[in-house]
Parts: C-alpha cells; structure tokens; sequence
C-alpha cells in the first residue's frame, strides 16, 4: 500500500495527514510513477488552506510537482516505458509514494540532473522560464525588479533575467535573504525591513523606474509595484505568499503611468506538449549550462510535510525545498 499526505480539510499545517492511500493500475495513456522526490511551492499553501479549491474536491493529495521513475505503463502509452526516470508540474497529487499519471504530461530527465534538482526544478524553473521570455521577453538594456528574490522562483528569474541582458534589481525580508540574492549575481538588493523599496528603486533607476516587476509577494507590495514602474511598464503578479490583493480600481493603471497589469499562471503556458518539452527543455538547459543554479536548500521527508508547510510560510526557507517519499 502507497502512503500519501491527503487533506480531508482545509486549514493550517497540521491539516496535512499521513495516510495509506491506494493507487491502483495505470489506465489507458496513464503510467504509474514512483517518486524520489517532490517539490515544495506555495501554491500548494493555498490549496491547503483553500485560498485556491482543489479541482475535485475534498480529500485530495496535494502537490504539484515530482521527479520518479516510471513502474508502470498503461495501454497505447508510447512516450514512456518501465524504468524511465521522469518529471513533471501538474495537477494535485505529488505528495504521494506513488502516484498515477498522464503520459503526456511528464518530461523525460536528463542523465546529468538528479531526481530532486528535477523535482524541484519543474513549477519554479518553468515559472521562471516563461516570466523572462515570455510575459515579459527581457533583452539586453531592460531593468527588471524582483519580489522575493532569494525564493525558489526569484532565485532562478532574477539570475536568467541577468543572462538575457537586464539589470536586476531584487527586493528581500532579511539580511541573511540579501547576502544570499548578491551571491546569486543580483545587480542591487534591497532589504524592504529597512529600506522603503519603491523609494530606493526611483534612486536606482535616477527616477525612470523599471520596465517590469515580477511580484509573487501580492498584499505586502502592493501598490509599492505600480509605483516601481516607468510609464507603460508591465506589472507581472504571479502570486500572493503575503496574501490576497484587495480587487484593483483599473483606473490606478492610468494614472501610475499607463501601466500594463498581467496575472498569469504556469499551466497556460504549458497547454499543449510541444509548449511542456519547450520549457522543461530550456529549464534542463539552463541549469546544464549554469545559467540558473537549482540550489536545494531544504530537504524533509514526505510525512514531514507539516513542518516544511510551516518553515515556508514563516519565510524560513530559501531557494529550493523537496520533500522525500
């Protein structure tokens, strides 16, 4: 019997339960996948605490990413076979010893990346990957500001954005988070504990402002971001770890300076197969070619789930968290 973490309802960490959960045989275009490691993100806080529903309801297994070798393949599966190692970012699921599969939906691992680089590479790095080339496709010249810059998603855009050309300015929690985000090649770093961010980016910029923010902060920066821009910039909200946005007067947008607003998601940008292998392809690729360093600065056991829950959101956690089965 395969054990998983399942959430019967929601709330905080302690809603997160170790239990026997079957699994069952791979139906047709299914495979079934052992894991080896599973990737920690917020958003799997806002299914736990229902901010975002889970899809299907309670009880539900969260999790939206892993790494694992394939144990079983269903009929008229032809990508995968037995023994292949794969990864992927999809729907609920991942905290789980095993769990089954769409075979569309997984990405072969290159031999030269391990299990929990994959695991923890897939939503992050795509995320990343599809904020710097394709929300905002940064090129040499721009200015770019990233919230939360020593976290598993800025960790890997603000160094890309970086490679693409931009000067990358970084906003952190700590001073700890701010030797951290300096070492990842970040132009400037500012402490917003102690420093007025908005303030201090005008004086970066000589007043011009940036040409886009990639804001996965939400409430605490809010309307700091609009205020960072230069006139028609782009304001990329992509998340909420400091909680929900109050609804937005579309109004602000002009007067801020005619400001583009956009709040997009990494499963829209991975519709179809070709756009998955596209992006898990360049991720792979960066990491090989030391463009993005995958930094896996905590590790806890699967049935540990609780505590890594509670170190994410009390901001404990840096780079990247996987969990093990």
């Amino acid at each position: 019997m395969s054990k998983a973490i399942v959430v019967s309802r929601t709330g905080g960490p302690e809603v997160l339960e170790w239990k026997d959960h079957p699994v069952g045989d791979p139906g047709p275009g299914e495979v079934r996948v052992r894991h080896h490691a599973v990737g920690l993100n917020f958003i799997d806080v806002y299914f736990r605490t229902g901010l975002y529903p889970a899809p299907a309801g309670l009880p539900f297994v969260p999790g939206n990413e892993g790494a694992g070798t394939i144990v079983a393949v269903g009929e008229g599966v032809t990508l995968f076979k037995e023994g292949d190692r794969v990864a992927y970012a999809a729907g609920l699921g991942a905290y789980a010893e095993e769990r089954l599969m769409p075979a569309d939906r997984l990405v072969r691992i290159p031999e030269a990346i391990g299990f929990e680089a994959a695991a923890g590479a897939m939503l992050q790095g795509m995320t990343a990957e599809y904020l710097v080339r394709h929300t905002f496709a940064v090129k040499q010249g721009d200015t770019v500001l990233v919230h939360a810059a020593a976290g598993g998603v800025g960790s890997l855009a603000g160094p890309w954005a970086k490679a693409l050309g931009a000067r990358v300015i970084g906003t952190v929690g700590s001073q700890a988070k701010a030797e951290r985000a300096r070492k990842l090649g970040y132009d400037e770093v500012i402490n917003y504990q102690d420093e007025d961010f908005v303030a201090r980016v005008k004086d970066i910029t000589d007043g011009r402002g940036v040409d886009v923010v990639y804001d996965s902060v939400g409430k605490d920066t809010f309307p700091g971001s609009l205020d960072c821009l230069r006139p028609r910039g782009l304001w990329v909200s992509f998340g909420q770890s400091s909680g929900p946005i109050e609804p937005l007067n579309i109004a602000l947008l002009s007067q801020k300076g005619s400001l583009y607003l956009t709040r997009p998601t990494l499963f829209n940008y991975i519709a179809t197969r070709k756009e998955l292998e596209d992006s898990a392809a360049a991720v792979f690729d960066a990491i090989e070619q030391k463009i993005i360093r995958l930094d896996i600065n905590q590790r806890y056991d699967l049935q540990d789930a609780a505590t890594a829950h509670k170190d994410l959101e009390d901001r404990k956690t840096t780079g990247t968290t996987v969990l093990l089965p």
